[in-house]
């Protein structure tokens, strides 16, 4: 441990060192001096933590520079040669076309005859309210009886707004995570259209209705996925603390908002007490207790070894770091599972560098155990993390014999970064209802572009009483 190139962990050695010699010292001021020890040593290796030795986001990295990307080729930035390109293309069928005529005064004397045109074209965009208005004929017979031509579904009141509106209120909300007040504000800015923030509010709850049909298939194609990502990220609601739950795959997203972390919001969710494939975590204990095959996410595993070597100087840590990198490349390099030859050559390569972690960080001696004292002896990080890897290797190797299993649960991870985005952007939660109503919208939104259909025409297509095709067929 070392702040500023001084050695805090060598003038805590010694100090202790010196508190031993010392018999003079009373019992009550040993134990005062080594909780501040204690304490110094804590603070000192939390403010070591970063982006590669914890969870923490770079961002939060202190003194974080930029690293500049270099390739090996040393090629230059931008696109290379051979790269396809994508520029503006002109449109066959322009919206509007402007003759622009050449008058015969400007031309120098002589002859002339015409040849043709040439074009420009100009992109831009026009933001403005439609207003569509339906008459409807009304017939009234010698009783007086009225008879009103039938107006289109959906149109039912005298002034409403219209689909299109709606969609692209959903999408500016919860795609974008623009707040309501500001996308009113963009409304009224930027075509003169009053929306208050209770009628996004609904708009929103209506799309969360329609899409219960939704809610129902990615939770019967997740069931049959082989393999899923499951995580979970604390939410703000009202100042309280609660979670969202996801579970994913590379085609679907499911999101779920609850008071609880564990088994009573794993089972509400309603999907992995069913599931029996590969589920890829983070180890989160709770997930263990259900019926499926796990895989653990081995970029945790690497920012854990990445601390025990960096503040603990554990070696092992070191080599099974360079081991698990190196394992990962070679599957990346077959392309699919290894032969059994090399898979066992890894295997037992994991396994002795478990073995010399059990001698360079050997468990707490029993004999420190106190009197009427119950349970394990209190664990080092790196005690702990050894102690993990060697009873769950199967699940940490578990990417090495099957090709269906990633290195990590990053796209897990992926799947669950906006709702923290959304936190950052518009804060808290202020319902349940709220909370649950972008879950799902998200989680429709999140599936669609996995599917290559873009949010606005998902919304749009939500809004016609329609879902993708990709949905509907089996």
């Amino acid at each position: 441990m070392k702040i500023e190139n001084i050695d805090i962990q060598a003038a805590i050695d010694n100090s202790k060192k010196l508190i031993a010699e010392d018999k003079t010292l009373p019992p009550a001021v040993v134990a005062v001096i080594d909780l501040l020890l204690m304490i110094i040593t804590l603070l000192v290796n939390q403010k070591n933590l970063n982006s590669k030795t914890s969870s923490i986001p770079p961002s939060a990295d202190p003194n974080r520079k930029k690293e500049k990307k270099h390739n090996k080729e040393g090629r230059k930035p931008g696109g290379q040669k051979g790269h396809k390109g994508r520029t503006l293309v002109p449109v066959e069928e322009p919206d509007h076309v402007v003759q622009l005529p050449l008058k015969s005064s400007e031309l120098p004397p002589g002859n002339y005859h015409f040849v043709g045109i040439e074009k420009r074209q100009v992109i831009d965009l026009e933001i403005a309210q439609k207003v569509t208005e339906y008459q409807a004929e009304v017939y009234e017979d010698d009783s007086g009886n009225r008879y009103v031509a039938p107006f289109p579904d959906g149109v039912e009141r005298r002034v409403q707004y219209g689909a299109g509106l709606k969609a692209h209120a959903i999408y500016l909300s919860q795609y974008q995570l623009i707040p309501y007040e500001r996308v009113c504000e963009l409304f009224r800015d930027q075509a003169d259209i009053i929306v208050s923030p209770g009628s996004i509010f609904n708009f929103n709850k209506e799309a969360y209705s329609s899409l219960e049909e939704f809610d129902a298939i990615v939770k019967s194609r997740l069931l049959g996925s082989p393999v899923c990502h499951a995580d979970e990220t604390g939410i703000n609601m009202n100042g309280s603390g609660f979670w969202l739950h996801c579970m994913s795959n590379d085609q679907y997203t499911l999101f779920y908002p609850h008071k609880r972390r564990g088994g009573v919001a794993i089972d509400d969710m309603g999907v992995l007490p069913y599931f029996q494939n590969i589920l890829c975590h983070d180890h989160w204990k709770p997930y263990f207790n259900y019926g499926c095959l796990h895989a653990l996410c081995n970029a945790h595993h690497l920012r854990e070894l990445e601390r025990a070597w960096k503040q603990d100087k554990q070696q092992w840590a070191k080599e099974m770091k360079q081991l698990l990198l190196e394992t990962n490349k070679t599957v990346g390099d077959y392309g699919e599972n290894l032969p059994p030859d090399l898979s066992n050559r890894f295997r037992k390569r994991y396994r002795g560098i478990i073995e010399k972690g059990h001698e360079e960080c050997p468990p707490p001696d029993e004999a420190t155990r106190e009197k009427g004292q119950r349970g394990p002896l209190k664990r080092s990080k790196s005690r702990n993390l050894l102690e993990r890897l060697e009873g769950f290797e199967t699940e940490t190797l578990r990417f090495m014999d099957d090709p269906l299993v990633p290195f990590t649960n990053n796209l897990g991870e992926r799947d669950i970064r906006m709702t923290k985005v959304h936190q950052k952007i518009s804060g808290c939660f202020r319902s349940m209802e709220g909370a649950r109503i972008f879950c799902r919208i998200r989680s429709y939104l999140s599936t669609c572009r996995k599917n290559g259909v873009h949010a606005s025409e998902a919304l749009r297509l939500l809004f016609k009483g329609e879902l993708p095709s990709f949905l509907s067929a089996e």
